[in-house]
């Protein structure tokens, strides 16, 4: 879990602190404003960790293996031309600095790049354990039409995906879960299955499908705002949601329509509260009072507004909405509505 990321000079962000609730974390920004570039940053550091730590004979960690294989991962989730180009661009070599603060101080890490750094970050504080849960990324676009053959296809040749597709997509074909946390799964998965009226099913052949009252049907015939709810319920049915890690979430409204976005944020809040750490970047005002409405006193939730301003994003933070400050996708809704209201009278 992690507490609070701090950059500088990093993409858009010249300084910007984020100090994350232990539940639910959602950040609102216009296009370009960063919003994706702190969901990967943050998900690359826990899935570096995660990856080194599961290897066969893995060690305590060492800035030998670290500074190259968080550079890698940078470089293959982001897609830069090299590791120097996520540092901010401004006049002369510019040096990137991350800090990363988790609820254990033994994850803690600290390391920075200069815009001249290819393939190697320089470690300033070394965690003395890697991460035990697996993060999963759920990307704008949903993957469950091209999972069969994606990963083996990713892993032998050189494609122009990001990464966490192919990392999305291991937690995707994982087994179902049995055994005593089954009961967990379910009740998670309950709500979900209803709002499809359906379940998800994958075949040995390795392709989903949508098993429901009126049959069997390829996932690629299925409504891509039903294949995104599916993703999430496949996720939870193997475990890879349960109970610990975290989830990060690109635009979860994208292509939904409002009915789905209600079961989308419903579901987002119990994760939270089930103890899975949720980040979530989005510019809709629908989902967001979802989410507030939704989340009790029990959920330790964070909203984060991105603010451009000349060449630099300004964060404001707190535990509101009305914390966020004036994000100008959300007043032209508001204003919309307003108009709206203005014309039936």
């Amino acid at each position: 879990m992690i507490k609070s990321l701090e950059v500088s000079a990093f993409t858009v962000f010249h300084e910007a602190k984020f100090k994350f609730g232990k539940n639910l974390n959602v950040i609102v920004g216009e296009n370009g404003a960063g919003k994706t570039h702190i969901l990967k940053l943050a998900y690359s550091i826990l899935a570096t960790s995660f990856e080194e730590g599961r290897k066969p004979g893995a060690t305590t960690p060492t800035k030998s293996v670290l500074q190259t294989r968080l550079a890698d991962k940078l470089v293959n989730v982001f897609r830069p031309e090299s590791l120097g180009r996520l540092a901010q661009r401004r006049q002369g070599v510019q040096r990137c600095e991350v800090s990363a603060i988790g609820t254990k101080p033994t994850s803690n890490v600290a390391f920075g790049f200069t815009t001249k750094s290819s393939s190697e970050v320089s470690i300033q504080t070394l965690p003395k354990e890697w991460v035990t849960e697996a993060p999963a990324y759920l990307p704008t676009r949903e993957l469950l039409t091209i999972y069969p053959g994606f990963v083996s296809i990713y892993e032998g040749h050189y494609l122009e995906f990001e990464e966490t597709w192919r990392d999305t997509c291991l937690l995707l074909g994982a087994p179902l879960r049995r055994g005593a946390r089954a009961v967990g799964v379910a009740e998670l998965l309950a709500p979900l299955n209803e709002a499809m009226d359906g379940t998800i099913e994958l075949d040995k052949n390795g392709r989903f499908y949508f098993v429901s009252t009126r049959g069997r049907m390829e996932m690629p015939l299925v409504a891509e705002g039903l294949r995104k709810l599916a993703m999430l319920a496949r996720l939870i049915a193997t475990g890879a949601l349960l109970d610990k890690g975290a989830l990060f979430w690109d635009e979860p409204e994208a292509n939904l329509n409002p009915k789905p976005i209600k079961q989308v944020a419903k579901s987002i809040v119990d994760l939270s509260a089930a103890g899975i750490q949720v980040f979530i970047a989005t510019h809709s005002l629908f989902l967001l009072r979802e989410l507030e409405l939704r989340a009790t006193k029990a959920i330790d939730a964070r909203f984060f507004g991105l603010h451009q301003q000349k060449e630099e994003v300004v964060v404001e933070q707190g535990a509101s909405i009305d914390d966020i400050g004036s994000i100008a996708a959300l007043d032209e809704e508001l204003e919309q509505s307003q108009r709206y209201l203005e014309k039936a009278d």
